[in-house]
């Protein structure tokens, strides 16, 4: 057998930063009724204020790919693991809009950062080892998720004030960063790649890719608020949805790499999205609670795997360069994750947050549609 001990460091790294990124921005899903209580905002204002996530980060993407391109990926992920840490415990300090909204723009630009520039690590682990990582890696991401929204739910239970829940997520946060950060690969210098706009069947990649991440968005950023309109748990309870699904996650992604060479891409796509539309239409359908949650474990279940197959699919097509595509796919994608938040605040103050998840079912239902087309080669 190979002997992957010496990328072993770098791989454990990549895991931790994933893990980190994906449990600092938990650790504010159950906080956001309090932010949204402490500014006294409607849903409108909320969504436009999580609008602000999105466009720091999608500033910070396209510069950060650039950065990785000349100094490496370690640099970029230090950056934005550690800007998370520290910026995070000031959102609930915050009492004006103007001052949630600035720090929401920054929190915004160190995700992109490190989301991007993990990413790009995690490429570099896997073609270093010659074997699948990526959806090991991701499942760090679920897993940090979980654990993010399950300790901050904990602590609010327990009747701890949100401020100090938040501080200590931006505490432990910090702490594993910083015992990856000399882990990582050393920075490696180049000419940096420019961002391309996907073309021919990459641009259906990254809509679909757009349409998964707006639905881990909207179940992020307003599931504990769906869950505390229905009526389905009182606001101390209703990181609940999130724990639910980052469950579901985590066991889809551990699982990945076998699932998805047992059944193919195209039964991935096609199940995985009929699965997360189902999901959906139970959150805002059933009026039982467990049901209405049962929901939010479909949704992570379905989901799980769509996005990995949909990178391997932008690497293996022929229309584009396999790096160009996936850094196209990828930032196209996670626009939907970050813009998403801020698009489903306006649906709710229109039609209701309720009809909005609705709306997210049906959109769900383009992947199953176009799961054929998707996976061919």
């Amino acid at each position: 057998m190979p002997d992957y001990s010496a990328t072993a460091p770098a791989r454990l790294a990549t895991r931790l930063a994933f893990f980190a990124a994906g449990f600092a921005m938990a650790c504010w899903a159950p906080l956001i009724p309090f932010a949204k209580e402490n500014i006294g905002a409607d849903e409108a204002t909320l969504g436009l204020l999580l609008l602000c996530i999105g466009i720091g980060s999608l500033i910070a993407m396209p510069l950060t790919g650039w950065l990785a391109a000349r100094s490496g990926a370690k640099p970029m992920i230090l950056i934005g693991g550690f800007g998370l840490a520290l910026a995070l415990p000031f959102l609930i300090a915050a009492q004006s809009l103007w001052l949630l909204a600035t720090l929401l723009l920054f929190i915004g630009a160190f995700l992109g950062t490190i989301d991007v520039s993990m990413n790009i690590h995690a490429v570099e682990v896997e073609n270093t080892e010659d074997r699948p990582l990526m959806s090991g890696f991701h499942a760090q991401f679920s897993i940090g998720g979980f654990a993010g929204a399950t300790l901050i739910t904990y602590l609010l239970s327990r009747g701890v004030e949100a401020q100090v829940a938040i501080l200590v997520g931006g505490a432990i946060t910090f702490a594993v960063m910083a015992f990856a950060a000399p882990r990582f690969l050393k920075a490696k210098g180049g000419d940096p790649v420019p961002f391309a706009l996907p073309k021919g069947i990459v641009v259906l990649l990254a809509a679909l890719t757009a349409i998964t991440f707006l639905v881990e968005g909207a179940i992020l950023d307003w599931s504990a608020l769906l869950l505390v309109e229905r009526q389905i748990t009182p606001v101390e309870q209703a990181g609940t949805a999130y724990i639910l699904f980052s469950i579901a996650m985590v066991i889809g992604r551990l699982t990945g790499d076998k699932v998805v060479a047992a059944l193919g891409g195209f039964r991935i796509l096609l199940l995985g999205g009929l699965l997360t539309a189902v999901g959906l239409a139970m959150t805002v359908l059933m009026p039982w609670p467990i049901a209405s949650l049962a929901g939010f474990l479909l949704v992570g279940i379905g989901a799980a795997n769509i996005v990995p197959v949909l990178f391997s699919a932008a690497g293996k097509q022929k229309i584009m360069p396999a790096g160009m595509a996936i850094a196209s796919v990828t930032t196209t994608g996670y626009a939907g994750i970050l813009m998403g938040p801020a698009i489903i605040g306006f649906a709710a103050q229109i039609i209701t947050l309720p009809l909005a998840f609705g709306l997210l079912a049906l959109m769900m239902l383009a992947i199953p549609l176009s799961a054929r087309v998707a996976t061919k080669r």
